[in-house]
């Protein structure tokens, strides 16, 4: 392995959200909780980002980039960050599209907020598949769209789409738009093409417009294969989002990558944003398009060495944990019911108990009792020590 995966990195005064912005996210419902414990004690498992050095290529990149001296307003005017990025899609994915579709926007979640202003009237209704992503939520509601929720199929920690439960909600003709996610966060499910195409025409044959948040797709593990979702409905008006900033850990350069084959829609959206970007996140996406290949390969090998580490002491450990092997992204999404109340907040429990900071179920939606997310983009010495701070607490409640 040709780059450092063990290196700790101390992000304390560096103004992350990691370690010093989760009281107001993790505890906005309560503010003035008591932790006993001081911000360089915890260990971070929660937001998705990740402990690692960026690649030193994309760092280079940036570097010669400043050298130039002047940042200035920037645009998109050469051809070279779409080549680098359509050259990725082709090589990881085998799915092109056409150029001219391609926009760019200051991260997804800010584009899930303007495509549903820019998609969706307001009487009508944003479909979700719960347990989901918490800004899935947030957007609809920050545009006062009513959100309609399917809930996946679990069996014995193994996630599946519920075709009969979607496809009744999407004959709603409220049900304008769906948010959809794969692979899917929280659960790492990377849906396989028969689901992709059952669900597509379900939504296709309501009419209902597909944003598909393909965010984890390269955060695939080993002998695991991810199908884009517009590369099956070539000559549909699906919305495709990914970006390099979970890939490559660059969520703090903003940019992301918006594939929209509907001009009409295309048109609105450039009507509507302000096409500048920033110059460092264009020379850092592009260099990790074109040159963050074999950093990727290698932190995936890393990856799953942290998942299957997880499996197994979950196994020896908290042997009543149900838990599937993610199939990508890097969080881990494990079932503790056996071990809580349904009511407890997981989130404050862990902090408090173990100086852990993660999130609980609560905090994706729905579908998600007793569930926790954790997020193993961290050196494995941390989420030892995590699992460990973890498993300490749960053994002290059961002998209360």
């Amino acid at each position: 392995m040709k780059y450092d995966f063990n290196k700790i990195i101390n992000r304390q005064k560096t103004n992350a959200m990691s370690v010093s912005g989760y009281r107001d996210y993790l505890f906005a419902n309560n503010p003035d909780i008591d932790l006993p414990f001081n911000d360089d004690e915890f260990i971070s498992m929660w937001i998705a980002d990740m402990e690692f050095a960026v690649a030193p290529e994309i760092l280079d990149a940036i570097k010669q980039r400043l050298d130039q001296q002047i940042l200035g307003y920037s645009q998109i005017f050469e051809p070279d960050y779409a080549d680098a990025f359509l050259a990725w899609t082709q090589s990881r994915y085998g799915w092109t599209f056409d150029k001219k579709h391609l926009l760019n926007s200051h991260g997804i979640v800010p584009a899930l907020f303007e495509l549903i202003k820019l998609t969706c009237k307001p009487d009508e209704k944003v479909l979700i598949m719960t347990p989901s992503y918490g800004f899935f939520k947030h957007a609809a509601d920050g545009n006062n769209n009513e959100l309609e929720m399917s809930n996946l199929l679990c069996d014995n920690g193994h996630y599946t789409m519920d075709f009969n439960d979607i496809e009744n909600k999407a004959k709603d003709d409220k049900v304008t738009l769906c948010l959809f996610c794969n692979p899917h966060n929280p659960t790492g499910r990377v849906w396989s093409e028969d689901e992709l195409k059952q669900f597509a025409q379900i939504c296709l044959d309501n009419n209902v417009t597909i944003i598909s948040d393909e965010i984890h797709c390269d955060l695939l593990r080993a002998g695991q294969s991810f199908t884009p979702l517009a590369k099956l409905f070539p000559d549909e008006n699906i919305i495709t989002c990914m970006a390099p900033s979970k890939t490559f850990n660059l969520a703090g350069l903003m940019f992301a990558n918006l594939i929209i084959p509907d001009d009409g829609l295309r048109k609105k959206w450039i009507e509507n944003n302000f096409p500048i970007v920033n110059p460092l996140s264009l020379a850092g996406a592009q260099a990790a398009y074109s040159d963050g290949h074999k950093w990727l390969d290698d932190l995936i090998e890393y990856l799953d060495g942290n998942f299957d580490f997880l499996s197994q002491f979950l196994t020896k450990n908290l042997p009543k944990a149900i838990y599937q092997q993610s199939e990508s992204t890097y969080l881990a999404w494990v079932n503790l019911s056996a071990y809580f109340d349904k009511s407890e907040n997981l989130t404050e429990f862990f902090a408090q108990k173990s100086g852990v900071l993660l999130e609980g179920g609560d905090m994706f939606v729905g579908n998600a009792d007793g569930c926790i997310r954790l997020n193993l983009a961290c050196p494995r010495v941390r989420i030892e020590e995590g699992l460990k701070r973890i498993t300490k607490s749960i053994n002290q409640r059961e002998q209360l």
